[in-house]
């Protein structure tokens, strides 16, 4: 049976746990994207080690995990193409946007699953949710934002750290299970701890 072909959108907080849960299961072709290199104060909560400072974030999953990278960043349609899913793990509003226009439910071009955690509160929102809420779904601040929320971004104290992005990746690898075996999925779900 051919493997399915997933772009994951964002390998910091999310995508880095996302990245290695589901690339050992290897059901999947896995690519991955991001342009951002390691920081120090991405090793307190992302997948990464201070051994991996100023490397790619896409080149330092690479060396662990069977995945294919893409360095730079996600702008257009038609990188896009040739997915079977999509899942945007991004910290950015204009990436989640291109990728709602591949559209929702049956008139959906590729399939795609957003996951996004800020502070205590994560969500999964997927192609099958009603697109009339997409509008709320793509509120939010433009630019980018962490996934830790603004105590953390702030202060950079340990004490502020936030864990839901990790809750997050786990059920969406769990979604991306289920939608790989073709059993009933979930058009969204948000979680607060």
């Amino acid at each position: 049976m051919a493997k399915k072909k997933i772009l994951i959108i964002g390998v910091g907080g999310i995508g880095s746990y996302l990245t290695p849960l589901l690339s050992k299961t290897d059901n999947y072709d896995i690519t991955i994207a991001d342009p951002d290199i390691v920081e120090k104060k991405n090793v307190s909560y992302q997948n990464f080690g201070m051994h991996q400072l100023g490397a790619t974030k896409v080149d330092s999953l690479e060396l662990s995990y069977p995945c294919k990278r893409v360095a730079y960043p996600i702008l257009t349609d038609k990188q896009l193409k040739d997915y079977d899913l999509i899942i945007c793990c991004a910290d950015n509003l204009d990436v989640r946007r291109l990728v709602y226009r591949q559209g929702f439910q049956s008139d959906c071009m590729t399939q795609w699953l957003d996951l996004r955690a800020q502070g205590r509160n994560g969500a999964l929102i997927s192609y099958l949710a009603d697109p009339k809420l997409c509008d709320t779904f793509l509120a939010g601040p433009e630019g980018s934002f962490s996934c830790q929320g603004e105590a953390f971004n702030n202060t950079l104290n340990a004490k502020d750290l936030h864990f839901t992005h990790v809750a997050i990746a786990g059920i969406g690898a769990q979604w991306v299970q289920r939608w790989n075996n073709g059993e009933q999925i979930k058009d969204k779900m948000v979680i607060n701890i």
